[in-house]
């Protein structure tokens, strides 16, 4: 089942990416954004008190009407712990899909778009020793996210966006013999690079 979802999925972003093309029109509605972030998580995950992170995206957009559009994007998170259910200087890392719904709207006076996302999350999480050897993986599951930001205009068809979204995900992961329910909440503050096109 789970690679069957992963195949699914997968087919879906790159079908948008061949697509794309044969449906560009004067008005840029599509466009491809890379962003950077530091993550902050808000609770422990398990018994685990993780650090502060970091993690990166790519999505596409598709602008169905001038204030509306869908997303599709991969994204990678990680957060360290130094004691853990797991053991000591464990890595946390979530990956995977991200999909949902932007609403954009006009500031003329200040010569920005503001926006607001929300949408889910199928991602999993994997834990990680110093070595980098994964010791569990809690499989893919669904999540939730929400998030808001401006757009600045940068040059011809680029935007920076800087934003801010949280991002909720439980899932089960390995303790010894059991299994444990742990939930991976955490704020993100980053900056996006957005292509128009």
């Amino acid at each position: 089942m789970k690679n069957f979802l992963n195949g699914v999925l997968s087919l879906v972003v790159i079908l948008t990416i061949l697509v794309a093309p044969q449906l560009v029109n004067a008005q840029n509605s599509w466009s491809l954004e890379i962003r950077g972030g530091l993550n902050n998580p808000t609770q422990k995950l398990g018994d685990a008190e993780l650090g502060s992170g970091l993690g990166s995206e790519v999505t596409i957009l598709y602008s169905f009407i001038p204030s509306l559009g869908a997303y599709v994007g991969w994204g990678w998170n990680n957060f360290n712990a130094e004691e853990s259910f797991a053991g000591h200087d464990m890595d946390f890392e979530e990956t995977g899909y991200t999909f949902g719904l932007q609403y954009m709207n006009s500031c003329p006076s200040l010569n920005f778009d503001y926006l607001i996302r929300a949408g889910g999350i199928y991602n999993h999480i994997e834990v990680e020793n110093n070595e980098g050897d994964i010791i569990d993986d809690s499989n893919h599951g669904l999540g939730w996210q929400a998030g808001a930001g401006i757009m600045i205009p940068f040059v011809k068809n680029w935007t920076i966006i800087p934003s801010v979204r949280y991002r909720a995900l439980s899932r089960e992961l390995e303790d010894g013999n059991k299994k444990i329910d742990v939930d991976l909440t955490y704020i993100s503050g980053g900056i996006g690079f957005s292509w128009s096109f």
